[in-house]
């Protein structure tokens, strides 16, 4: 089973909707279907195709394995959840995947958009309804923190700090830190952080991250401050 690859880009295609890259890895080219945004990038040379890293989810068929691509854990372990529903292909979880974000997916979720679901093609509405039954159960607890979020922490209205503060939590989900720990610190970060002093005085994502892991370092006497 192969969990994630690292390589050199060797080509790129897309098949109808559906977009791949082949990549040298120690002299075996894997062939991977990738997402839509991930494609674009290397296309338009945004990202560099000498050393790409992928976590992999891997589908072995009896004709066939299939490996699909996606440039954090994150999206491999959603693409799982969708993929675990019944009815629900490869195919239309990667197209959900191309169309929106995950963050967009468990705020239509959460305001019960199905509409916004309906629009990726091949969910029809009983697909939808049992899509959004399944997620909503799986992601109960993420759901739940979105909505305490957005009633009780402190809006970001300085665009750099928001972006740095996205960046902060896919840097500490890569370094294995629980999404539990990363959502509770967040918002002591962003109480700290969002103020024009802070930003004068050289703020910097290095400093971010430092102050973050010091805080999920020490546990849970530093959140009690």
């Amino acid at each position: 089973m192969i969990s994630w690859i690292s390589g050199e880009l060797v080509e790129l295609w897309q098949t109808n909707q559906k977009f791949f890259i082949l990549i040298n890895c120690q002299g075996l080219g894997y062939e991977i279907q990738i997402l839509e945004s991930f494609f674009l990038k290397l296309k338009t040379n945004q990202v560099s195709n000498e050393n790409i890293t992928l976590w992999i989810k891997h589908i072995k068929k009896e004709d066939s394995d299939l490996l699909f691509g996606f440039t954090s854990k994150e999206q491999k372990n959603f693409f799982i959840e969708i993929l675990n529903i019944r009815g629900i292909g490869s195919q239309i979880s990667m197209g959900i995947l191309n169309k929106f974000s995950i963050k967009e997916v468990i705020n239509a979720i959460k305001t019960q958009n199905k509409k916004l679901i309906c629009s990726v093609p091949g969910i029809g509405q009983k697909m939808s309804d049992r899509l959004f039954l399944e997620l909503k159960s799986k992601f109960k607890s993420k759901i739940l923190f979105e909505e305490e979020k957005s009633n009780d922490q402190l809006e970001i209205k300085d665009p750099e700090i928001n972006k740095m503060m996205e960046d902060l939590q896919l840097t500490l989900q890569s370094l294995n830190y629980k999404n539990k720990e990363i959502n509770t610190i967040l918002p002591i970060i962003i109480k700290e952080v969002d103020l024009p002093a802070k930003k004068e005085n050289n703020l910097s994502f290095e400093n971010l991250l430092k102050l973050a892991m010091n805080y999920l370092d020490k546990g849970s006497s530093n959140l009690a401050r």
